[in-house]
């Protein structure tokens, strides 16, 4: 019998924000890939959910789309010396002999293999024993560089400390679904406080304001974030929202890392995807051109700089990092979108500069009192 715990069919229709979760994961992806081929070893990818591996279009799923980022990279040939090893699992059996069939494909396709990619048998257990299970392979040795793409339905067998062990070895990232609407819905109703428990590491959620408080929302997905940071020492934690087509958010896709690279490289993949700046993608606006939304557009970070940095001389390094940890914008949005625009303005001045409006290392900012 199925084991999904859901009630879709074994194939199911792709929703908009499906298609937009993938985008960030592809993207990032496309630029994690390079940094692991050229600096690490041996990487692995984690995807912990992984599903039938199409859907009922024909469509790609997640464990194509992720294997073809790597093998059709136009820089794949050059990391040799590194190791890629993938893991894909699906508890779902039926789902399970689907993304059998499409991964057998894959390779066939590919066929000869690169020998510098190992592709592991895919697995069909929970979440639970598979994470556990890997973690017991280490024999107290560090996990390799790990991107864990845990994106399951719902809430249920998700628990805080497994994921935040399974996550704790240096240059481990994690892209995790946040179920809010279902988190949302019980979070204070005491019906399934046994999975809430788990699923944050705290019972804290049972001080969430109560249903229809405008503050509810938020008390949650900062609860989530800051068990995510404490639990599993995440240094950087940026969420996603995925707005369904009800216009409710249905849930939050949260990247953790410790690498601050890391975390620059998918905050601007999450602006390509929602170039307004307010990281989130709504289903009534899939293959719509969004009007007045512009990536470029950085007016809300020059009123931030000059504020935050009044009367005072920032190196460069200095700011742009503090933009990637404290701001929504990313790096390539300070120097030549924002600094540059002010300097011409004269709201801002630089010493160290070879040639105005332009700020490589060594570089100074000075903002006006």
């Amino acid at each position: 019998m199925p084991r999904r715990g859901d009630s879709l069919e074994t194939r199911w229709t792709r929703w908009p924000h499906t298609k937009a979760k993938h985008d960030l994961l592809v993207r990032y992806l496309g630029a994690w890939f390079p940094i692991m081929g050229r600096s690490v070893r041996k990487a692995i990818v984690l995807d912990a959910f992984a599903g039938p591996g199409r859907y009922d279009h024909g469509e790609e799923g997640s464990p194509i789309l992720v294997l073809n980022a790597l093998l059709e990279h136009k820089d794949f040939a050059n990391w040799s010396n590194c190791e890629f090893v993938l893991l894909f699992n699906e508890l779902d059996p039926e789902r399970f002999e689907s993304l059998e069939g499409v991964l057998g494909e894959l390779r066939t396709a590919n066929d000869p293999w690169p020998p510098n990619v190992r592709l592991l048998d895919p697995q069909n257990q929970s979440f639970e024993e598979l994470g556990r299970q890997m973690l017991d392979s280490l024999k107290g040795n560090n996990m390799a560089p790990t991107f864990a793409f845990i994106d399951p339905f719902g809430y249920k067998g998700l628990p805080l400390d497994l994921v935040a062990e399974l996550v704790s070895f240096p240059m481990c990232e994690l892209f995790i679904y946040f179920d809010f609407n279902s988190i949302n819905r019980f979070a204070t109703a005491n019906v399934v406080d046994k999975h809430f428990d788990r699923l944050f590491g705290t019972d804290e959620y049972r001080n969430a304001p109560p249903a229809g408080d405008p503050a509810r929302q938020q008390f949650l997905h900062d609860l989530y974030e800051r068990q995510l940071k404490q639990a599993a020492n995440f240094a950087h934690v940026r969420s996603f929202a995925m707005v369904n087509d009800t216009g409710h958010i249905g849930n939050y896709m949260f990247f953790c890392t410790r690498n601050r690279r890391a975390f620059d490289l998918m905050k601007g993949a999450m602006w390509k995807i929602d170039p307004s700046g307010e990281y989130r993608f709504e289903d009534s606006l899939a293959g719509q051109d969004v009007l007045f939304e512009d990536e470029n557009a950085t007016g809300p970070l020059r009123d931030y700089l000059l504020e935050h940095y009044a009367g005072k001389t920032v190196p460069i390094q200095q700011l742009v990092d503090h933009v990637i940890d404290e701001t929504p914008f990313h790096s390539s949005q300070v120097r030549r979108q924002t600094l540059a625009p002010m300097q011409r303005e004269g709201l801002i001045s630089a010493t160290g500069q070879q040639r105005k409006c332009t700020y490589p290392e060594g570089v100074s900012v000075v903002f006006p009192d």
